[in-house]
């Protein structure tokens, strides 16, 4: 350390530590800054006073200094607040230690106590090389993490503190999207059922629709929410726009694909023209969602074929009515495929997955475990569709914000290198970019962030980090994380279990969460199985294995 830093610590020592009394650590300095830069800086760390802070009582004077912590500079009147990045041992002075800094936040100073008061985030004014570093107490915190007034929800402790409650701003975590990151087995549906539980609780009223691909949640919002599956979404068929119908229907590649589609095109669009609603619209498009029957659509694809001369193939007409034939016969299809009678239950349906009115229930968890896989993504397609339509469409009513939360979005918006070109990702990407202006909230929960779309991250106001194991997830969040987070992200592969790194618009600063315990019967049904427990007992696996391999059969 140079000896600017050394004459400094001199002047700072405490009386009482010379006396052989503890020192006050809270007043006491323990490090310089050597340089300035505009997001953060250099400065020198005194050894010894670090380790006098290891033995305070209070958890956060303890970890002062270390990579994560938070420090407090003065500035004139005032204090700077800053993170740490790194550190490295001064090799010009043994007992120093050099780290960098990104600056958070500054406010004013109570005249009595010393500490932080009226934070707010950025910079105004910059310290000078020289100006002396202190640890941030617990009390600073408090003031730092204290409510601004804003809506708000706890679901945490301030790590390292024992009894800081951890808030999100409720308008800005859902204003600008969120996205909640974390590798299996971290606690991450945990957690996410206890954001959207406290979400619900102050928004009792609200419209959230969850998209749920293993069938987690139903247990977690079985009271509180609507739970839609297979068994009871009756989604219909007739709300799927003509890309959607192309996913479902059509089976070819190459020119054959663009034959299939001008078929299916001119068929579709005869087969909603015949409904009595398509008269009183005047001119449809083929995107309309007008209800239409299944056999008139294969009938009016029959009529079209045998309009044909015999030098033109019947194969692409075959083809796409085989596929009808086939979907309406397969019991795994009902949910959507059901029934020869259609009635117009648009406006039913968009009530009951968007939760309009609530009626106390405030989220739907749309279970897919149950839909097959080749058509899962076209059912999440259309759902978030109608989400984006709908929004689109009533910007003359009083506006109604949605949520719209996907599990396993990896799945769904993937990047470049495994997309298949589906619509899912494109409704979804669109939400990302441009869903804000018409009120729609995004949430993302994947555990492989690196597998997401490059887009889509960068779109979220919010990052919840919890641990990820992965080196390739740690390099891709850091890069969408803002400057001054960057010391709590060396931190996410040493997350224990139920712990994030929180940053952007939803938190004042970035912050480390313990999370909360979540009721028993509040809690995902994604718990790990004990293998001991499980194993350790018999009884009963020939019925077991007879009623599975009955619903197996029935696909139900």
């Amino acid at each position: 350390m140079n000896d600017m830093a050394s004459q400094s610590f001199d002047s700072g020592a405490s009386p009482a530590a010379a006396q052989g009394e503890a020192p006050d650590n809270a007043r006491l300095p323990i490090g310089v800054v050597l340089e300035i830069s505009g997001a953060g800086s250099q400065i020198a760390f005194d050894l010894q006073r670090l380790n006098e802070c290891m033995d305070d009582d209070d958890p956060s004077i303890v970890l002062a200094g270390q990579v994560g912590s938070q420090i407090k500079i003065r500035v004139g009147d005032a204090w700077l607040l800053a993170s740490v990045r790194d550190q490295r041992k001064d090799r010009r002075n043994e007992a120093g230690i050099i780290a960098h800094i990104d600056f958070l936040g500054e406010g004013g100073e109570e005249k009595l106590t010393g500490r932080i008061t009226g934070f707010r985030r950025g910079v105004t004014r910059y310290p000078v090389p020289g100006a002396m570093v202190y640890p941030a107490s617990t009390q600073d915190l408090e003031q730092i993490y204290a409510s601004d007034g804003r809506a708000n929800i706890t679901i945490g402790r301030v790590f390292p503190t024992r009894d800081i409650r951890a808030g999100l701003y409720v308008d800005a975590l859902l204003g600008k999207h969120f996205a909640l990151l974390g590798s299996t087995g971290t606690g991450k549906s945990t957690s996410a059922a206890l954001i959207l539980h406290k979400i619900c609780e102050a928004a009792p009223n609200g419209h959230i629709v969850m998209i749920d691909p293993h069938g987690e949640y139903s247990a977690a919002f079985r009271q509180s929410g609507q739970i839609l599956d297979v068994s009871n979404l009756q989604m219909p068929y007739w709300l799927m726009n003509f890309e959607e119908h192309c996913e479902v229907l059509l089976t070819s590649d190459g020119n054959e694909l663009q034959v299939d589609m001008d078929i299916l095109a001119k068929c579709l669009l005869a087969a909603r023209s015949k409904n009595r609603l398509a008269e009183t619209m005047g001119k449809i498009t083929v995107d309309s969602p007008i209800p239409y029957l299944l056999s008139d659509l294969s009938n009016i694809i029959q009529d079209e074929m045998g309009k044909l001369d015999k030098a033109t193939s019947s194969a692409p007409y075959m083809r796409i009515k085989s596929k009808l034939e086939e979907l309406k016969a397969d019991p795994r299809y009902q949910f959507m495929f059901s029934g020869m009678l259609v009635g117009d239950t648009m406006a039913d349906f968009i009530g009951k997955v968007f939760r309009m009115p609530g009626n106390g229930k405030p989220i739907s968890i749309i279970d897919v475990s149950g839909v097959p896989s080749d058509i899962t993504s076209t059912v999440v397609a259309v759902l978030s569709r109608l989400v984006f339509d709908f929004a689109i469409w009533g910007r003359e009513e009083q506006q109604r914000p949605i949520l719209l939360v996907c599990e396993e979005a990896h799945r769904y918006v993937p990047n470049e290198k495994n997309a298949d070109g589906s619509s899912v990702a494109r409704v979804l990407s669109r939400i990302a970019k441009e869903g804000r202006k018409y009120g729609i909230s995004l949430g993302l929960i994947t555990q492989r962030p690196s597998d997401l779309a490059e887009g889509v991250l960068s779109q979220c106001g919010t990052i919840i980090s919890m641990r990820l194991n992965n080196d390739r997830d740690q390099a891709f969040v850091k890069a969408a994380m803002p400057e001054g987070a960057r010391g709590f992200l060396d931190s996410i592969p040493a997350l224990r279990n139920r712990e994030c790194i929180i940053c952007g618009e939803g938190v004042a600063i970035p912050i480390r969460v313990s999370f909360d315990t979540l009721e028993e019967h509040k809690r995902p049904a994604s718990e790990d199985p004990s293998f001991v427990q499980l194993w350790s007992s018999g009884g009963g696996e020939e019925e077991i294995v007879e009623r599975v391999v009955l619903r197996w059969r029935s696909q139900g």
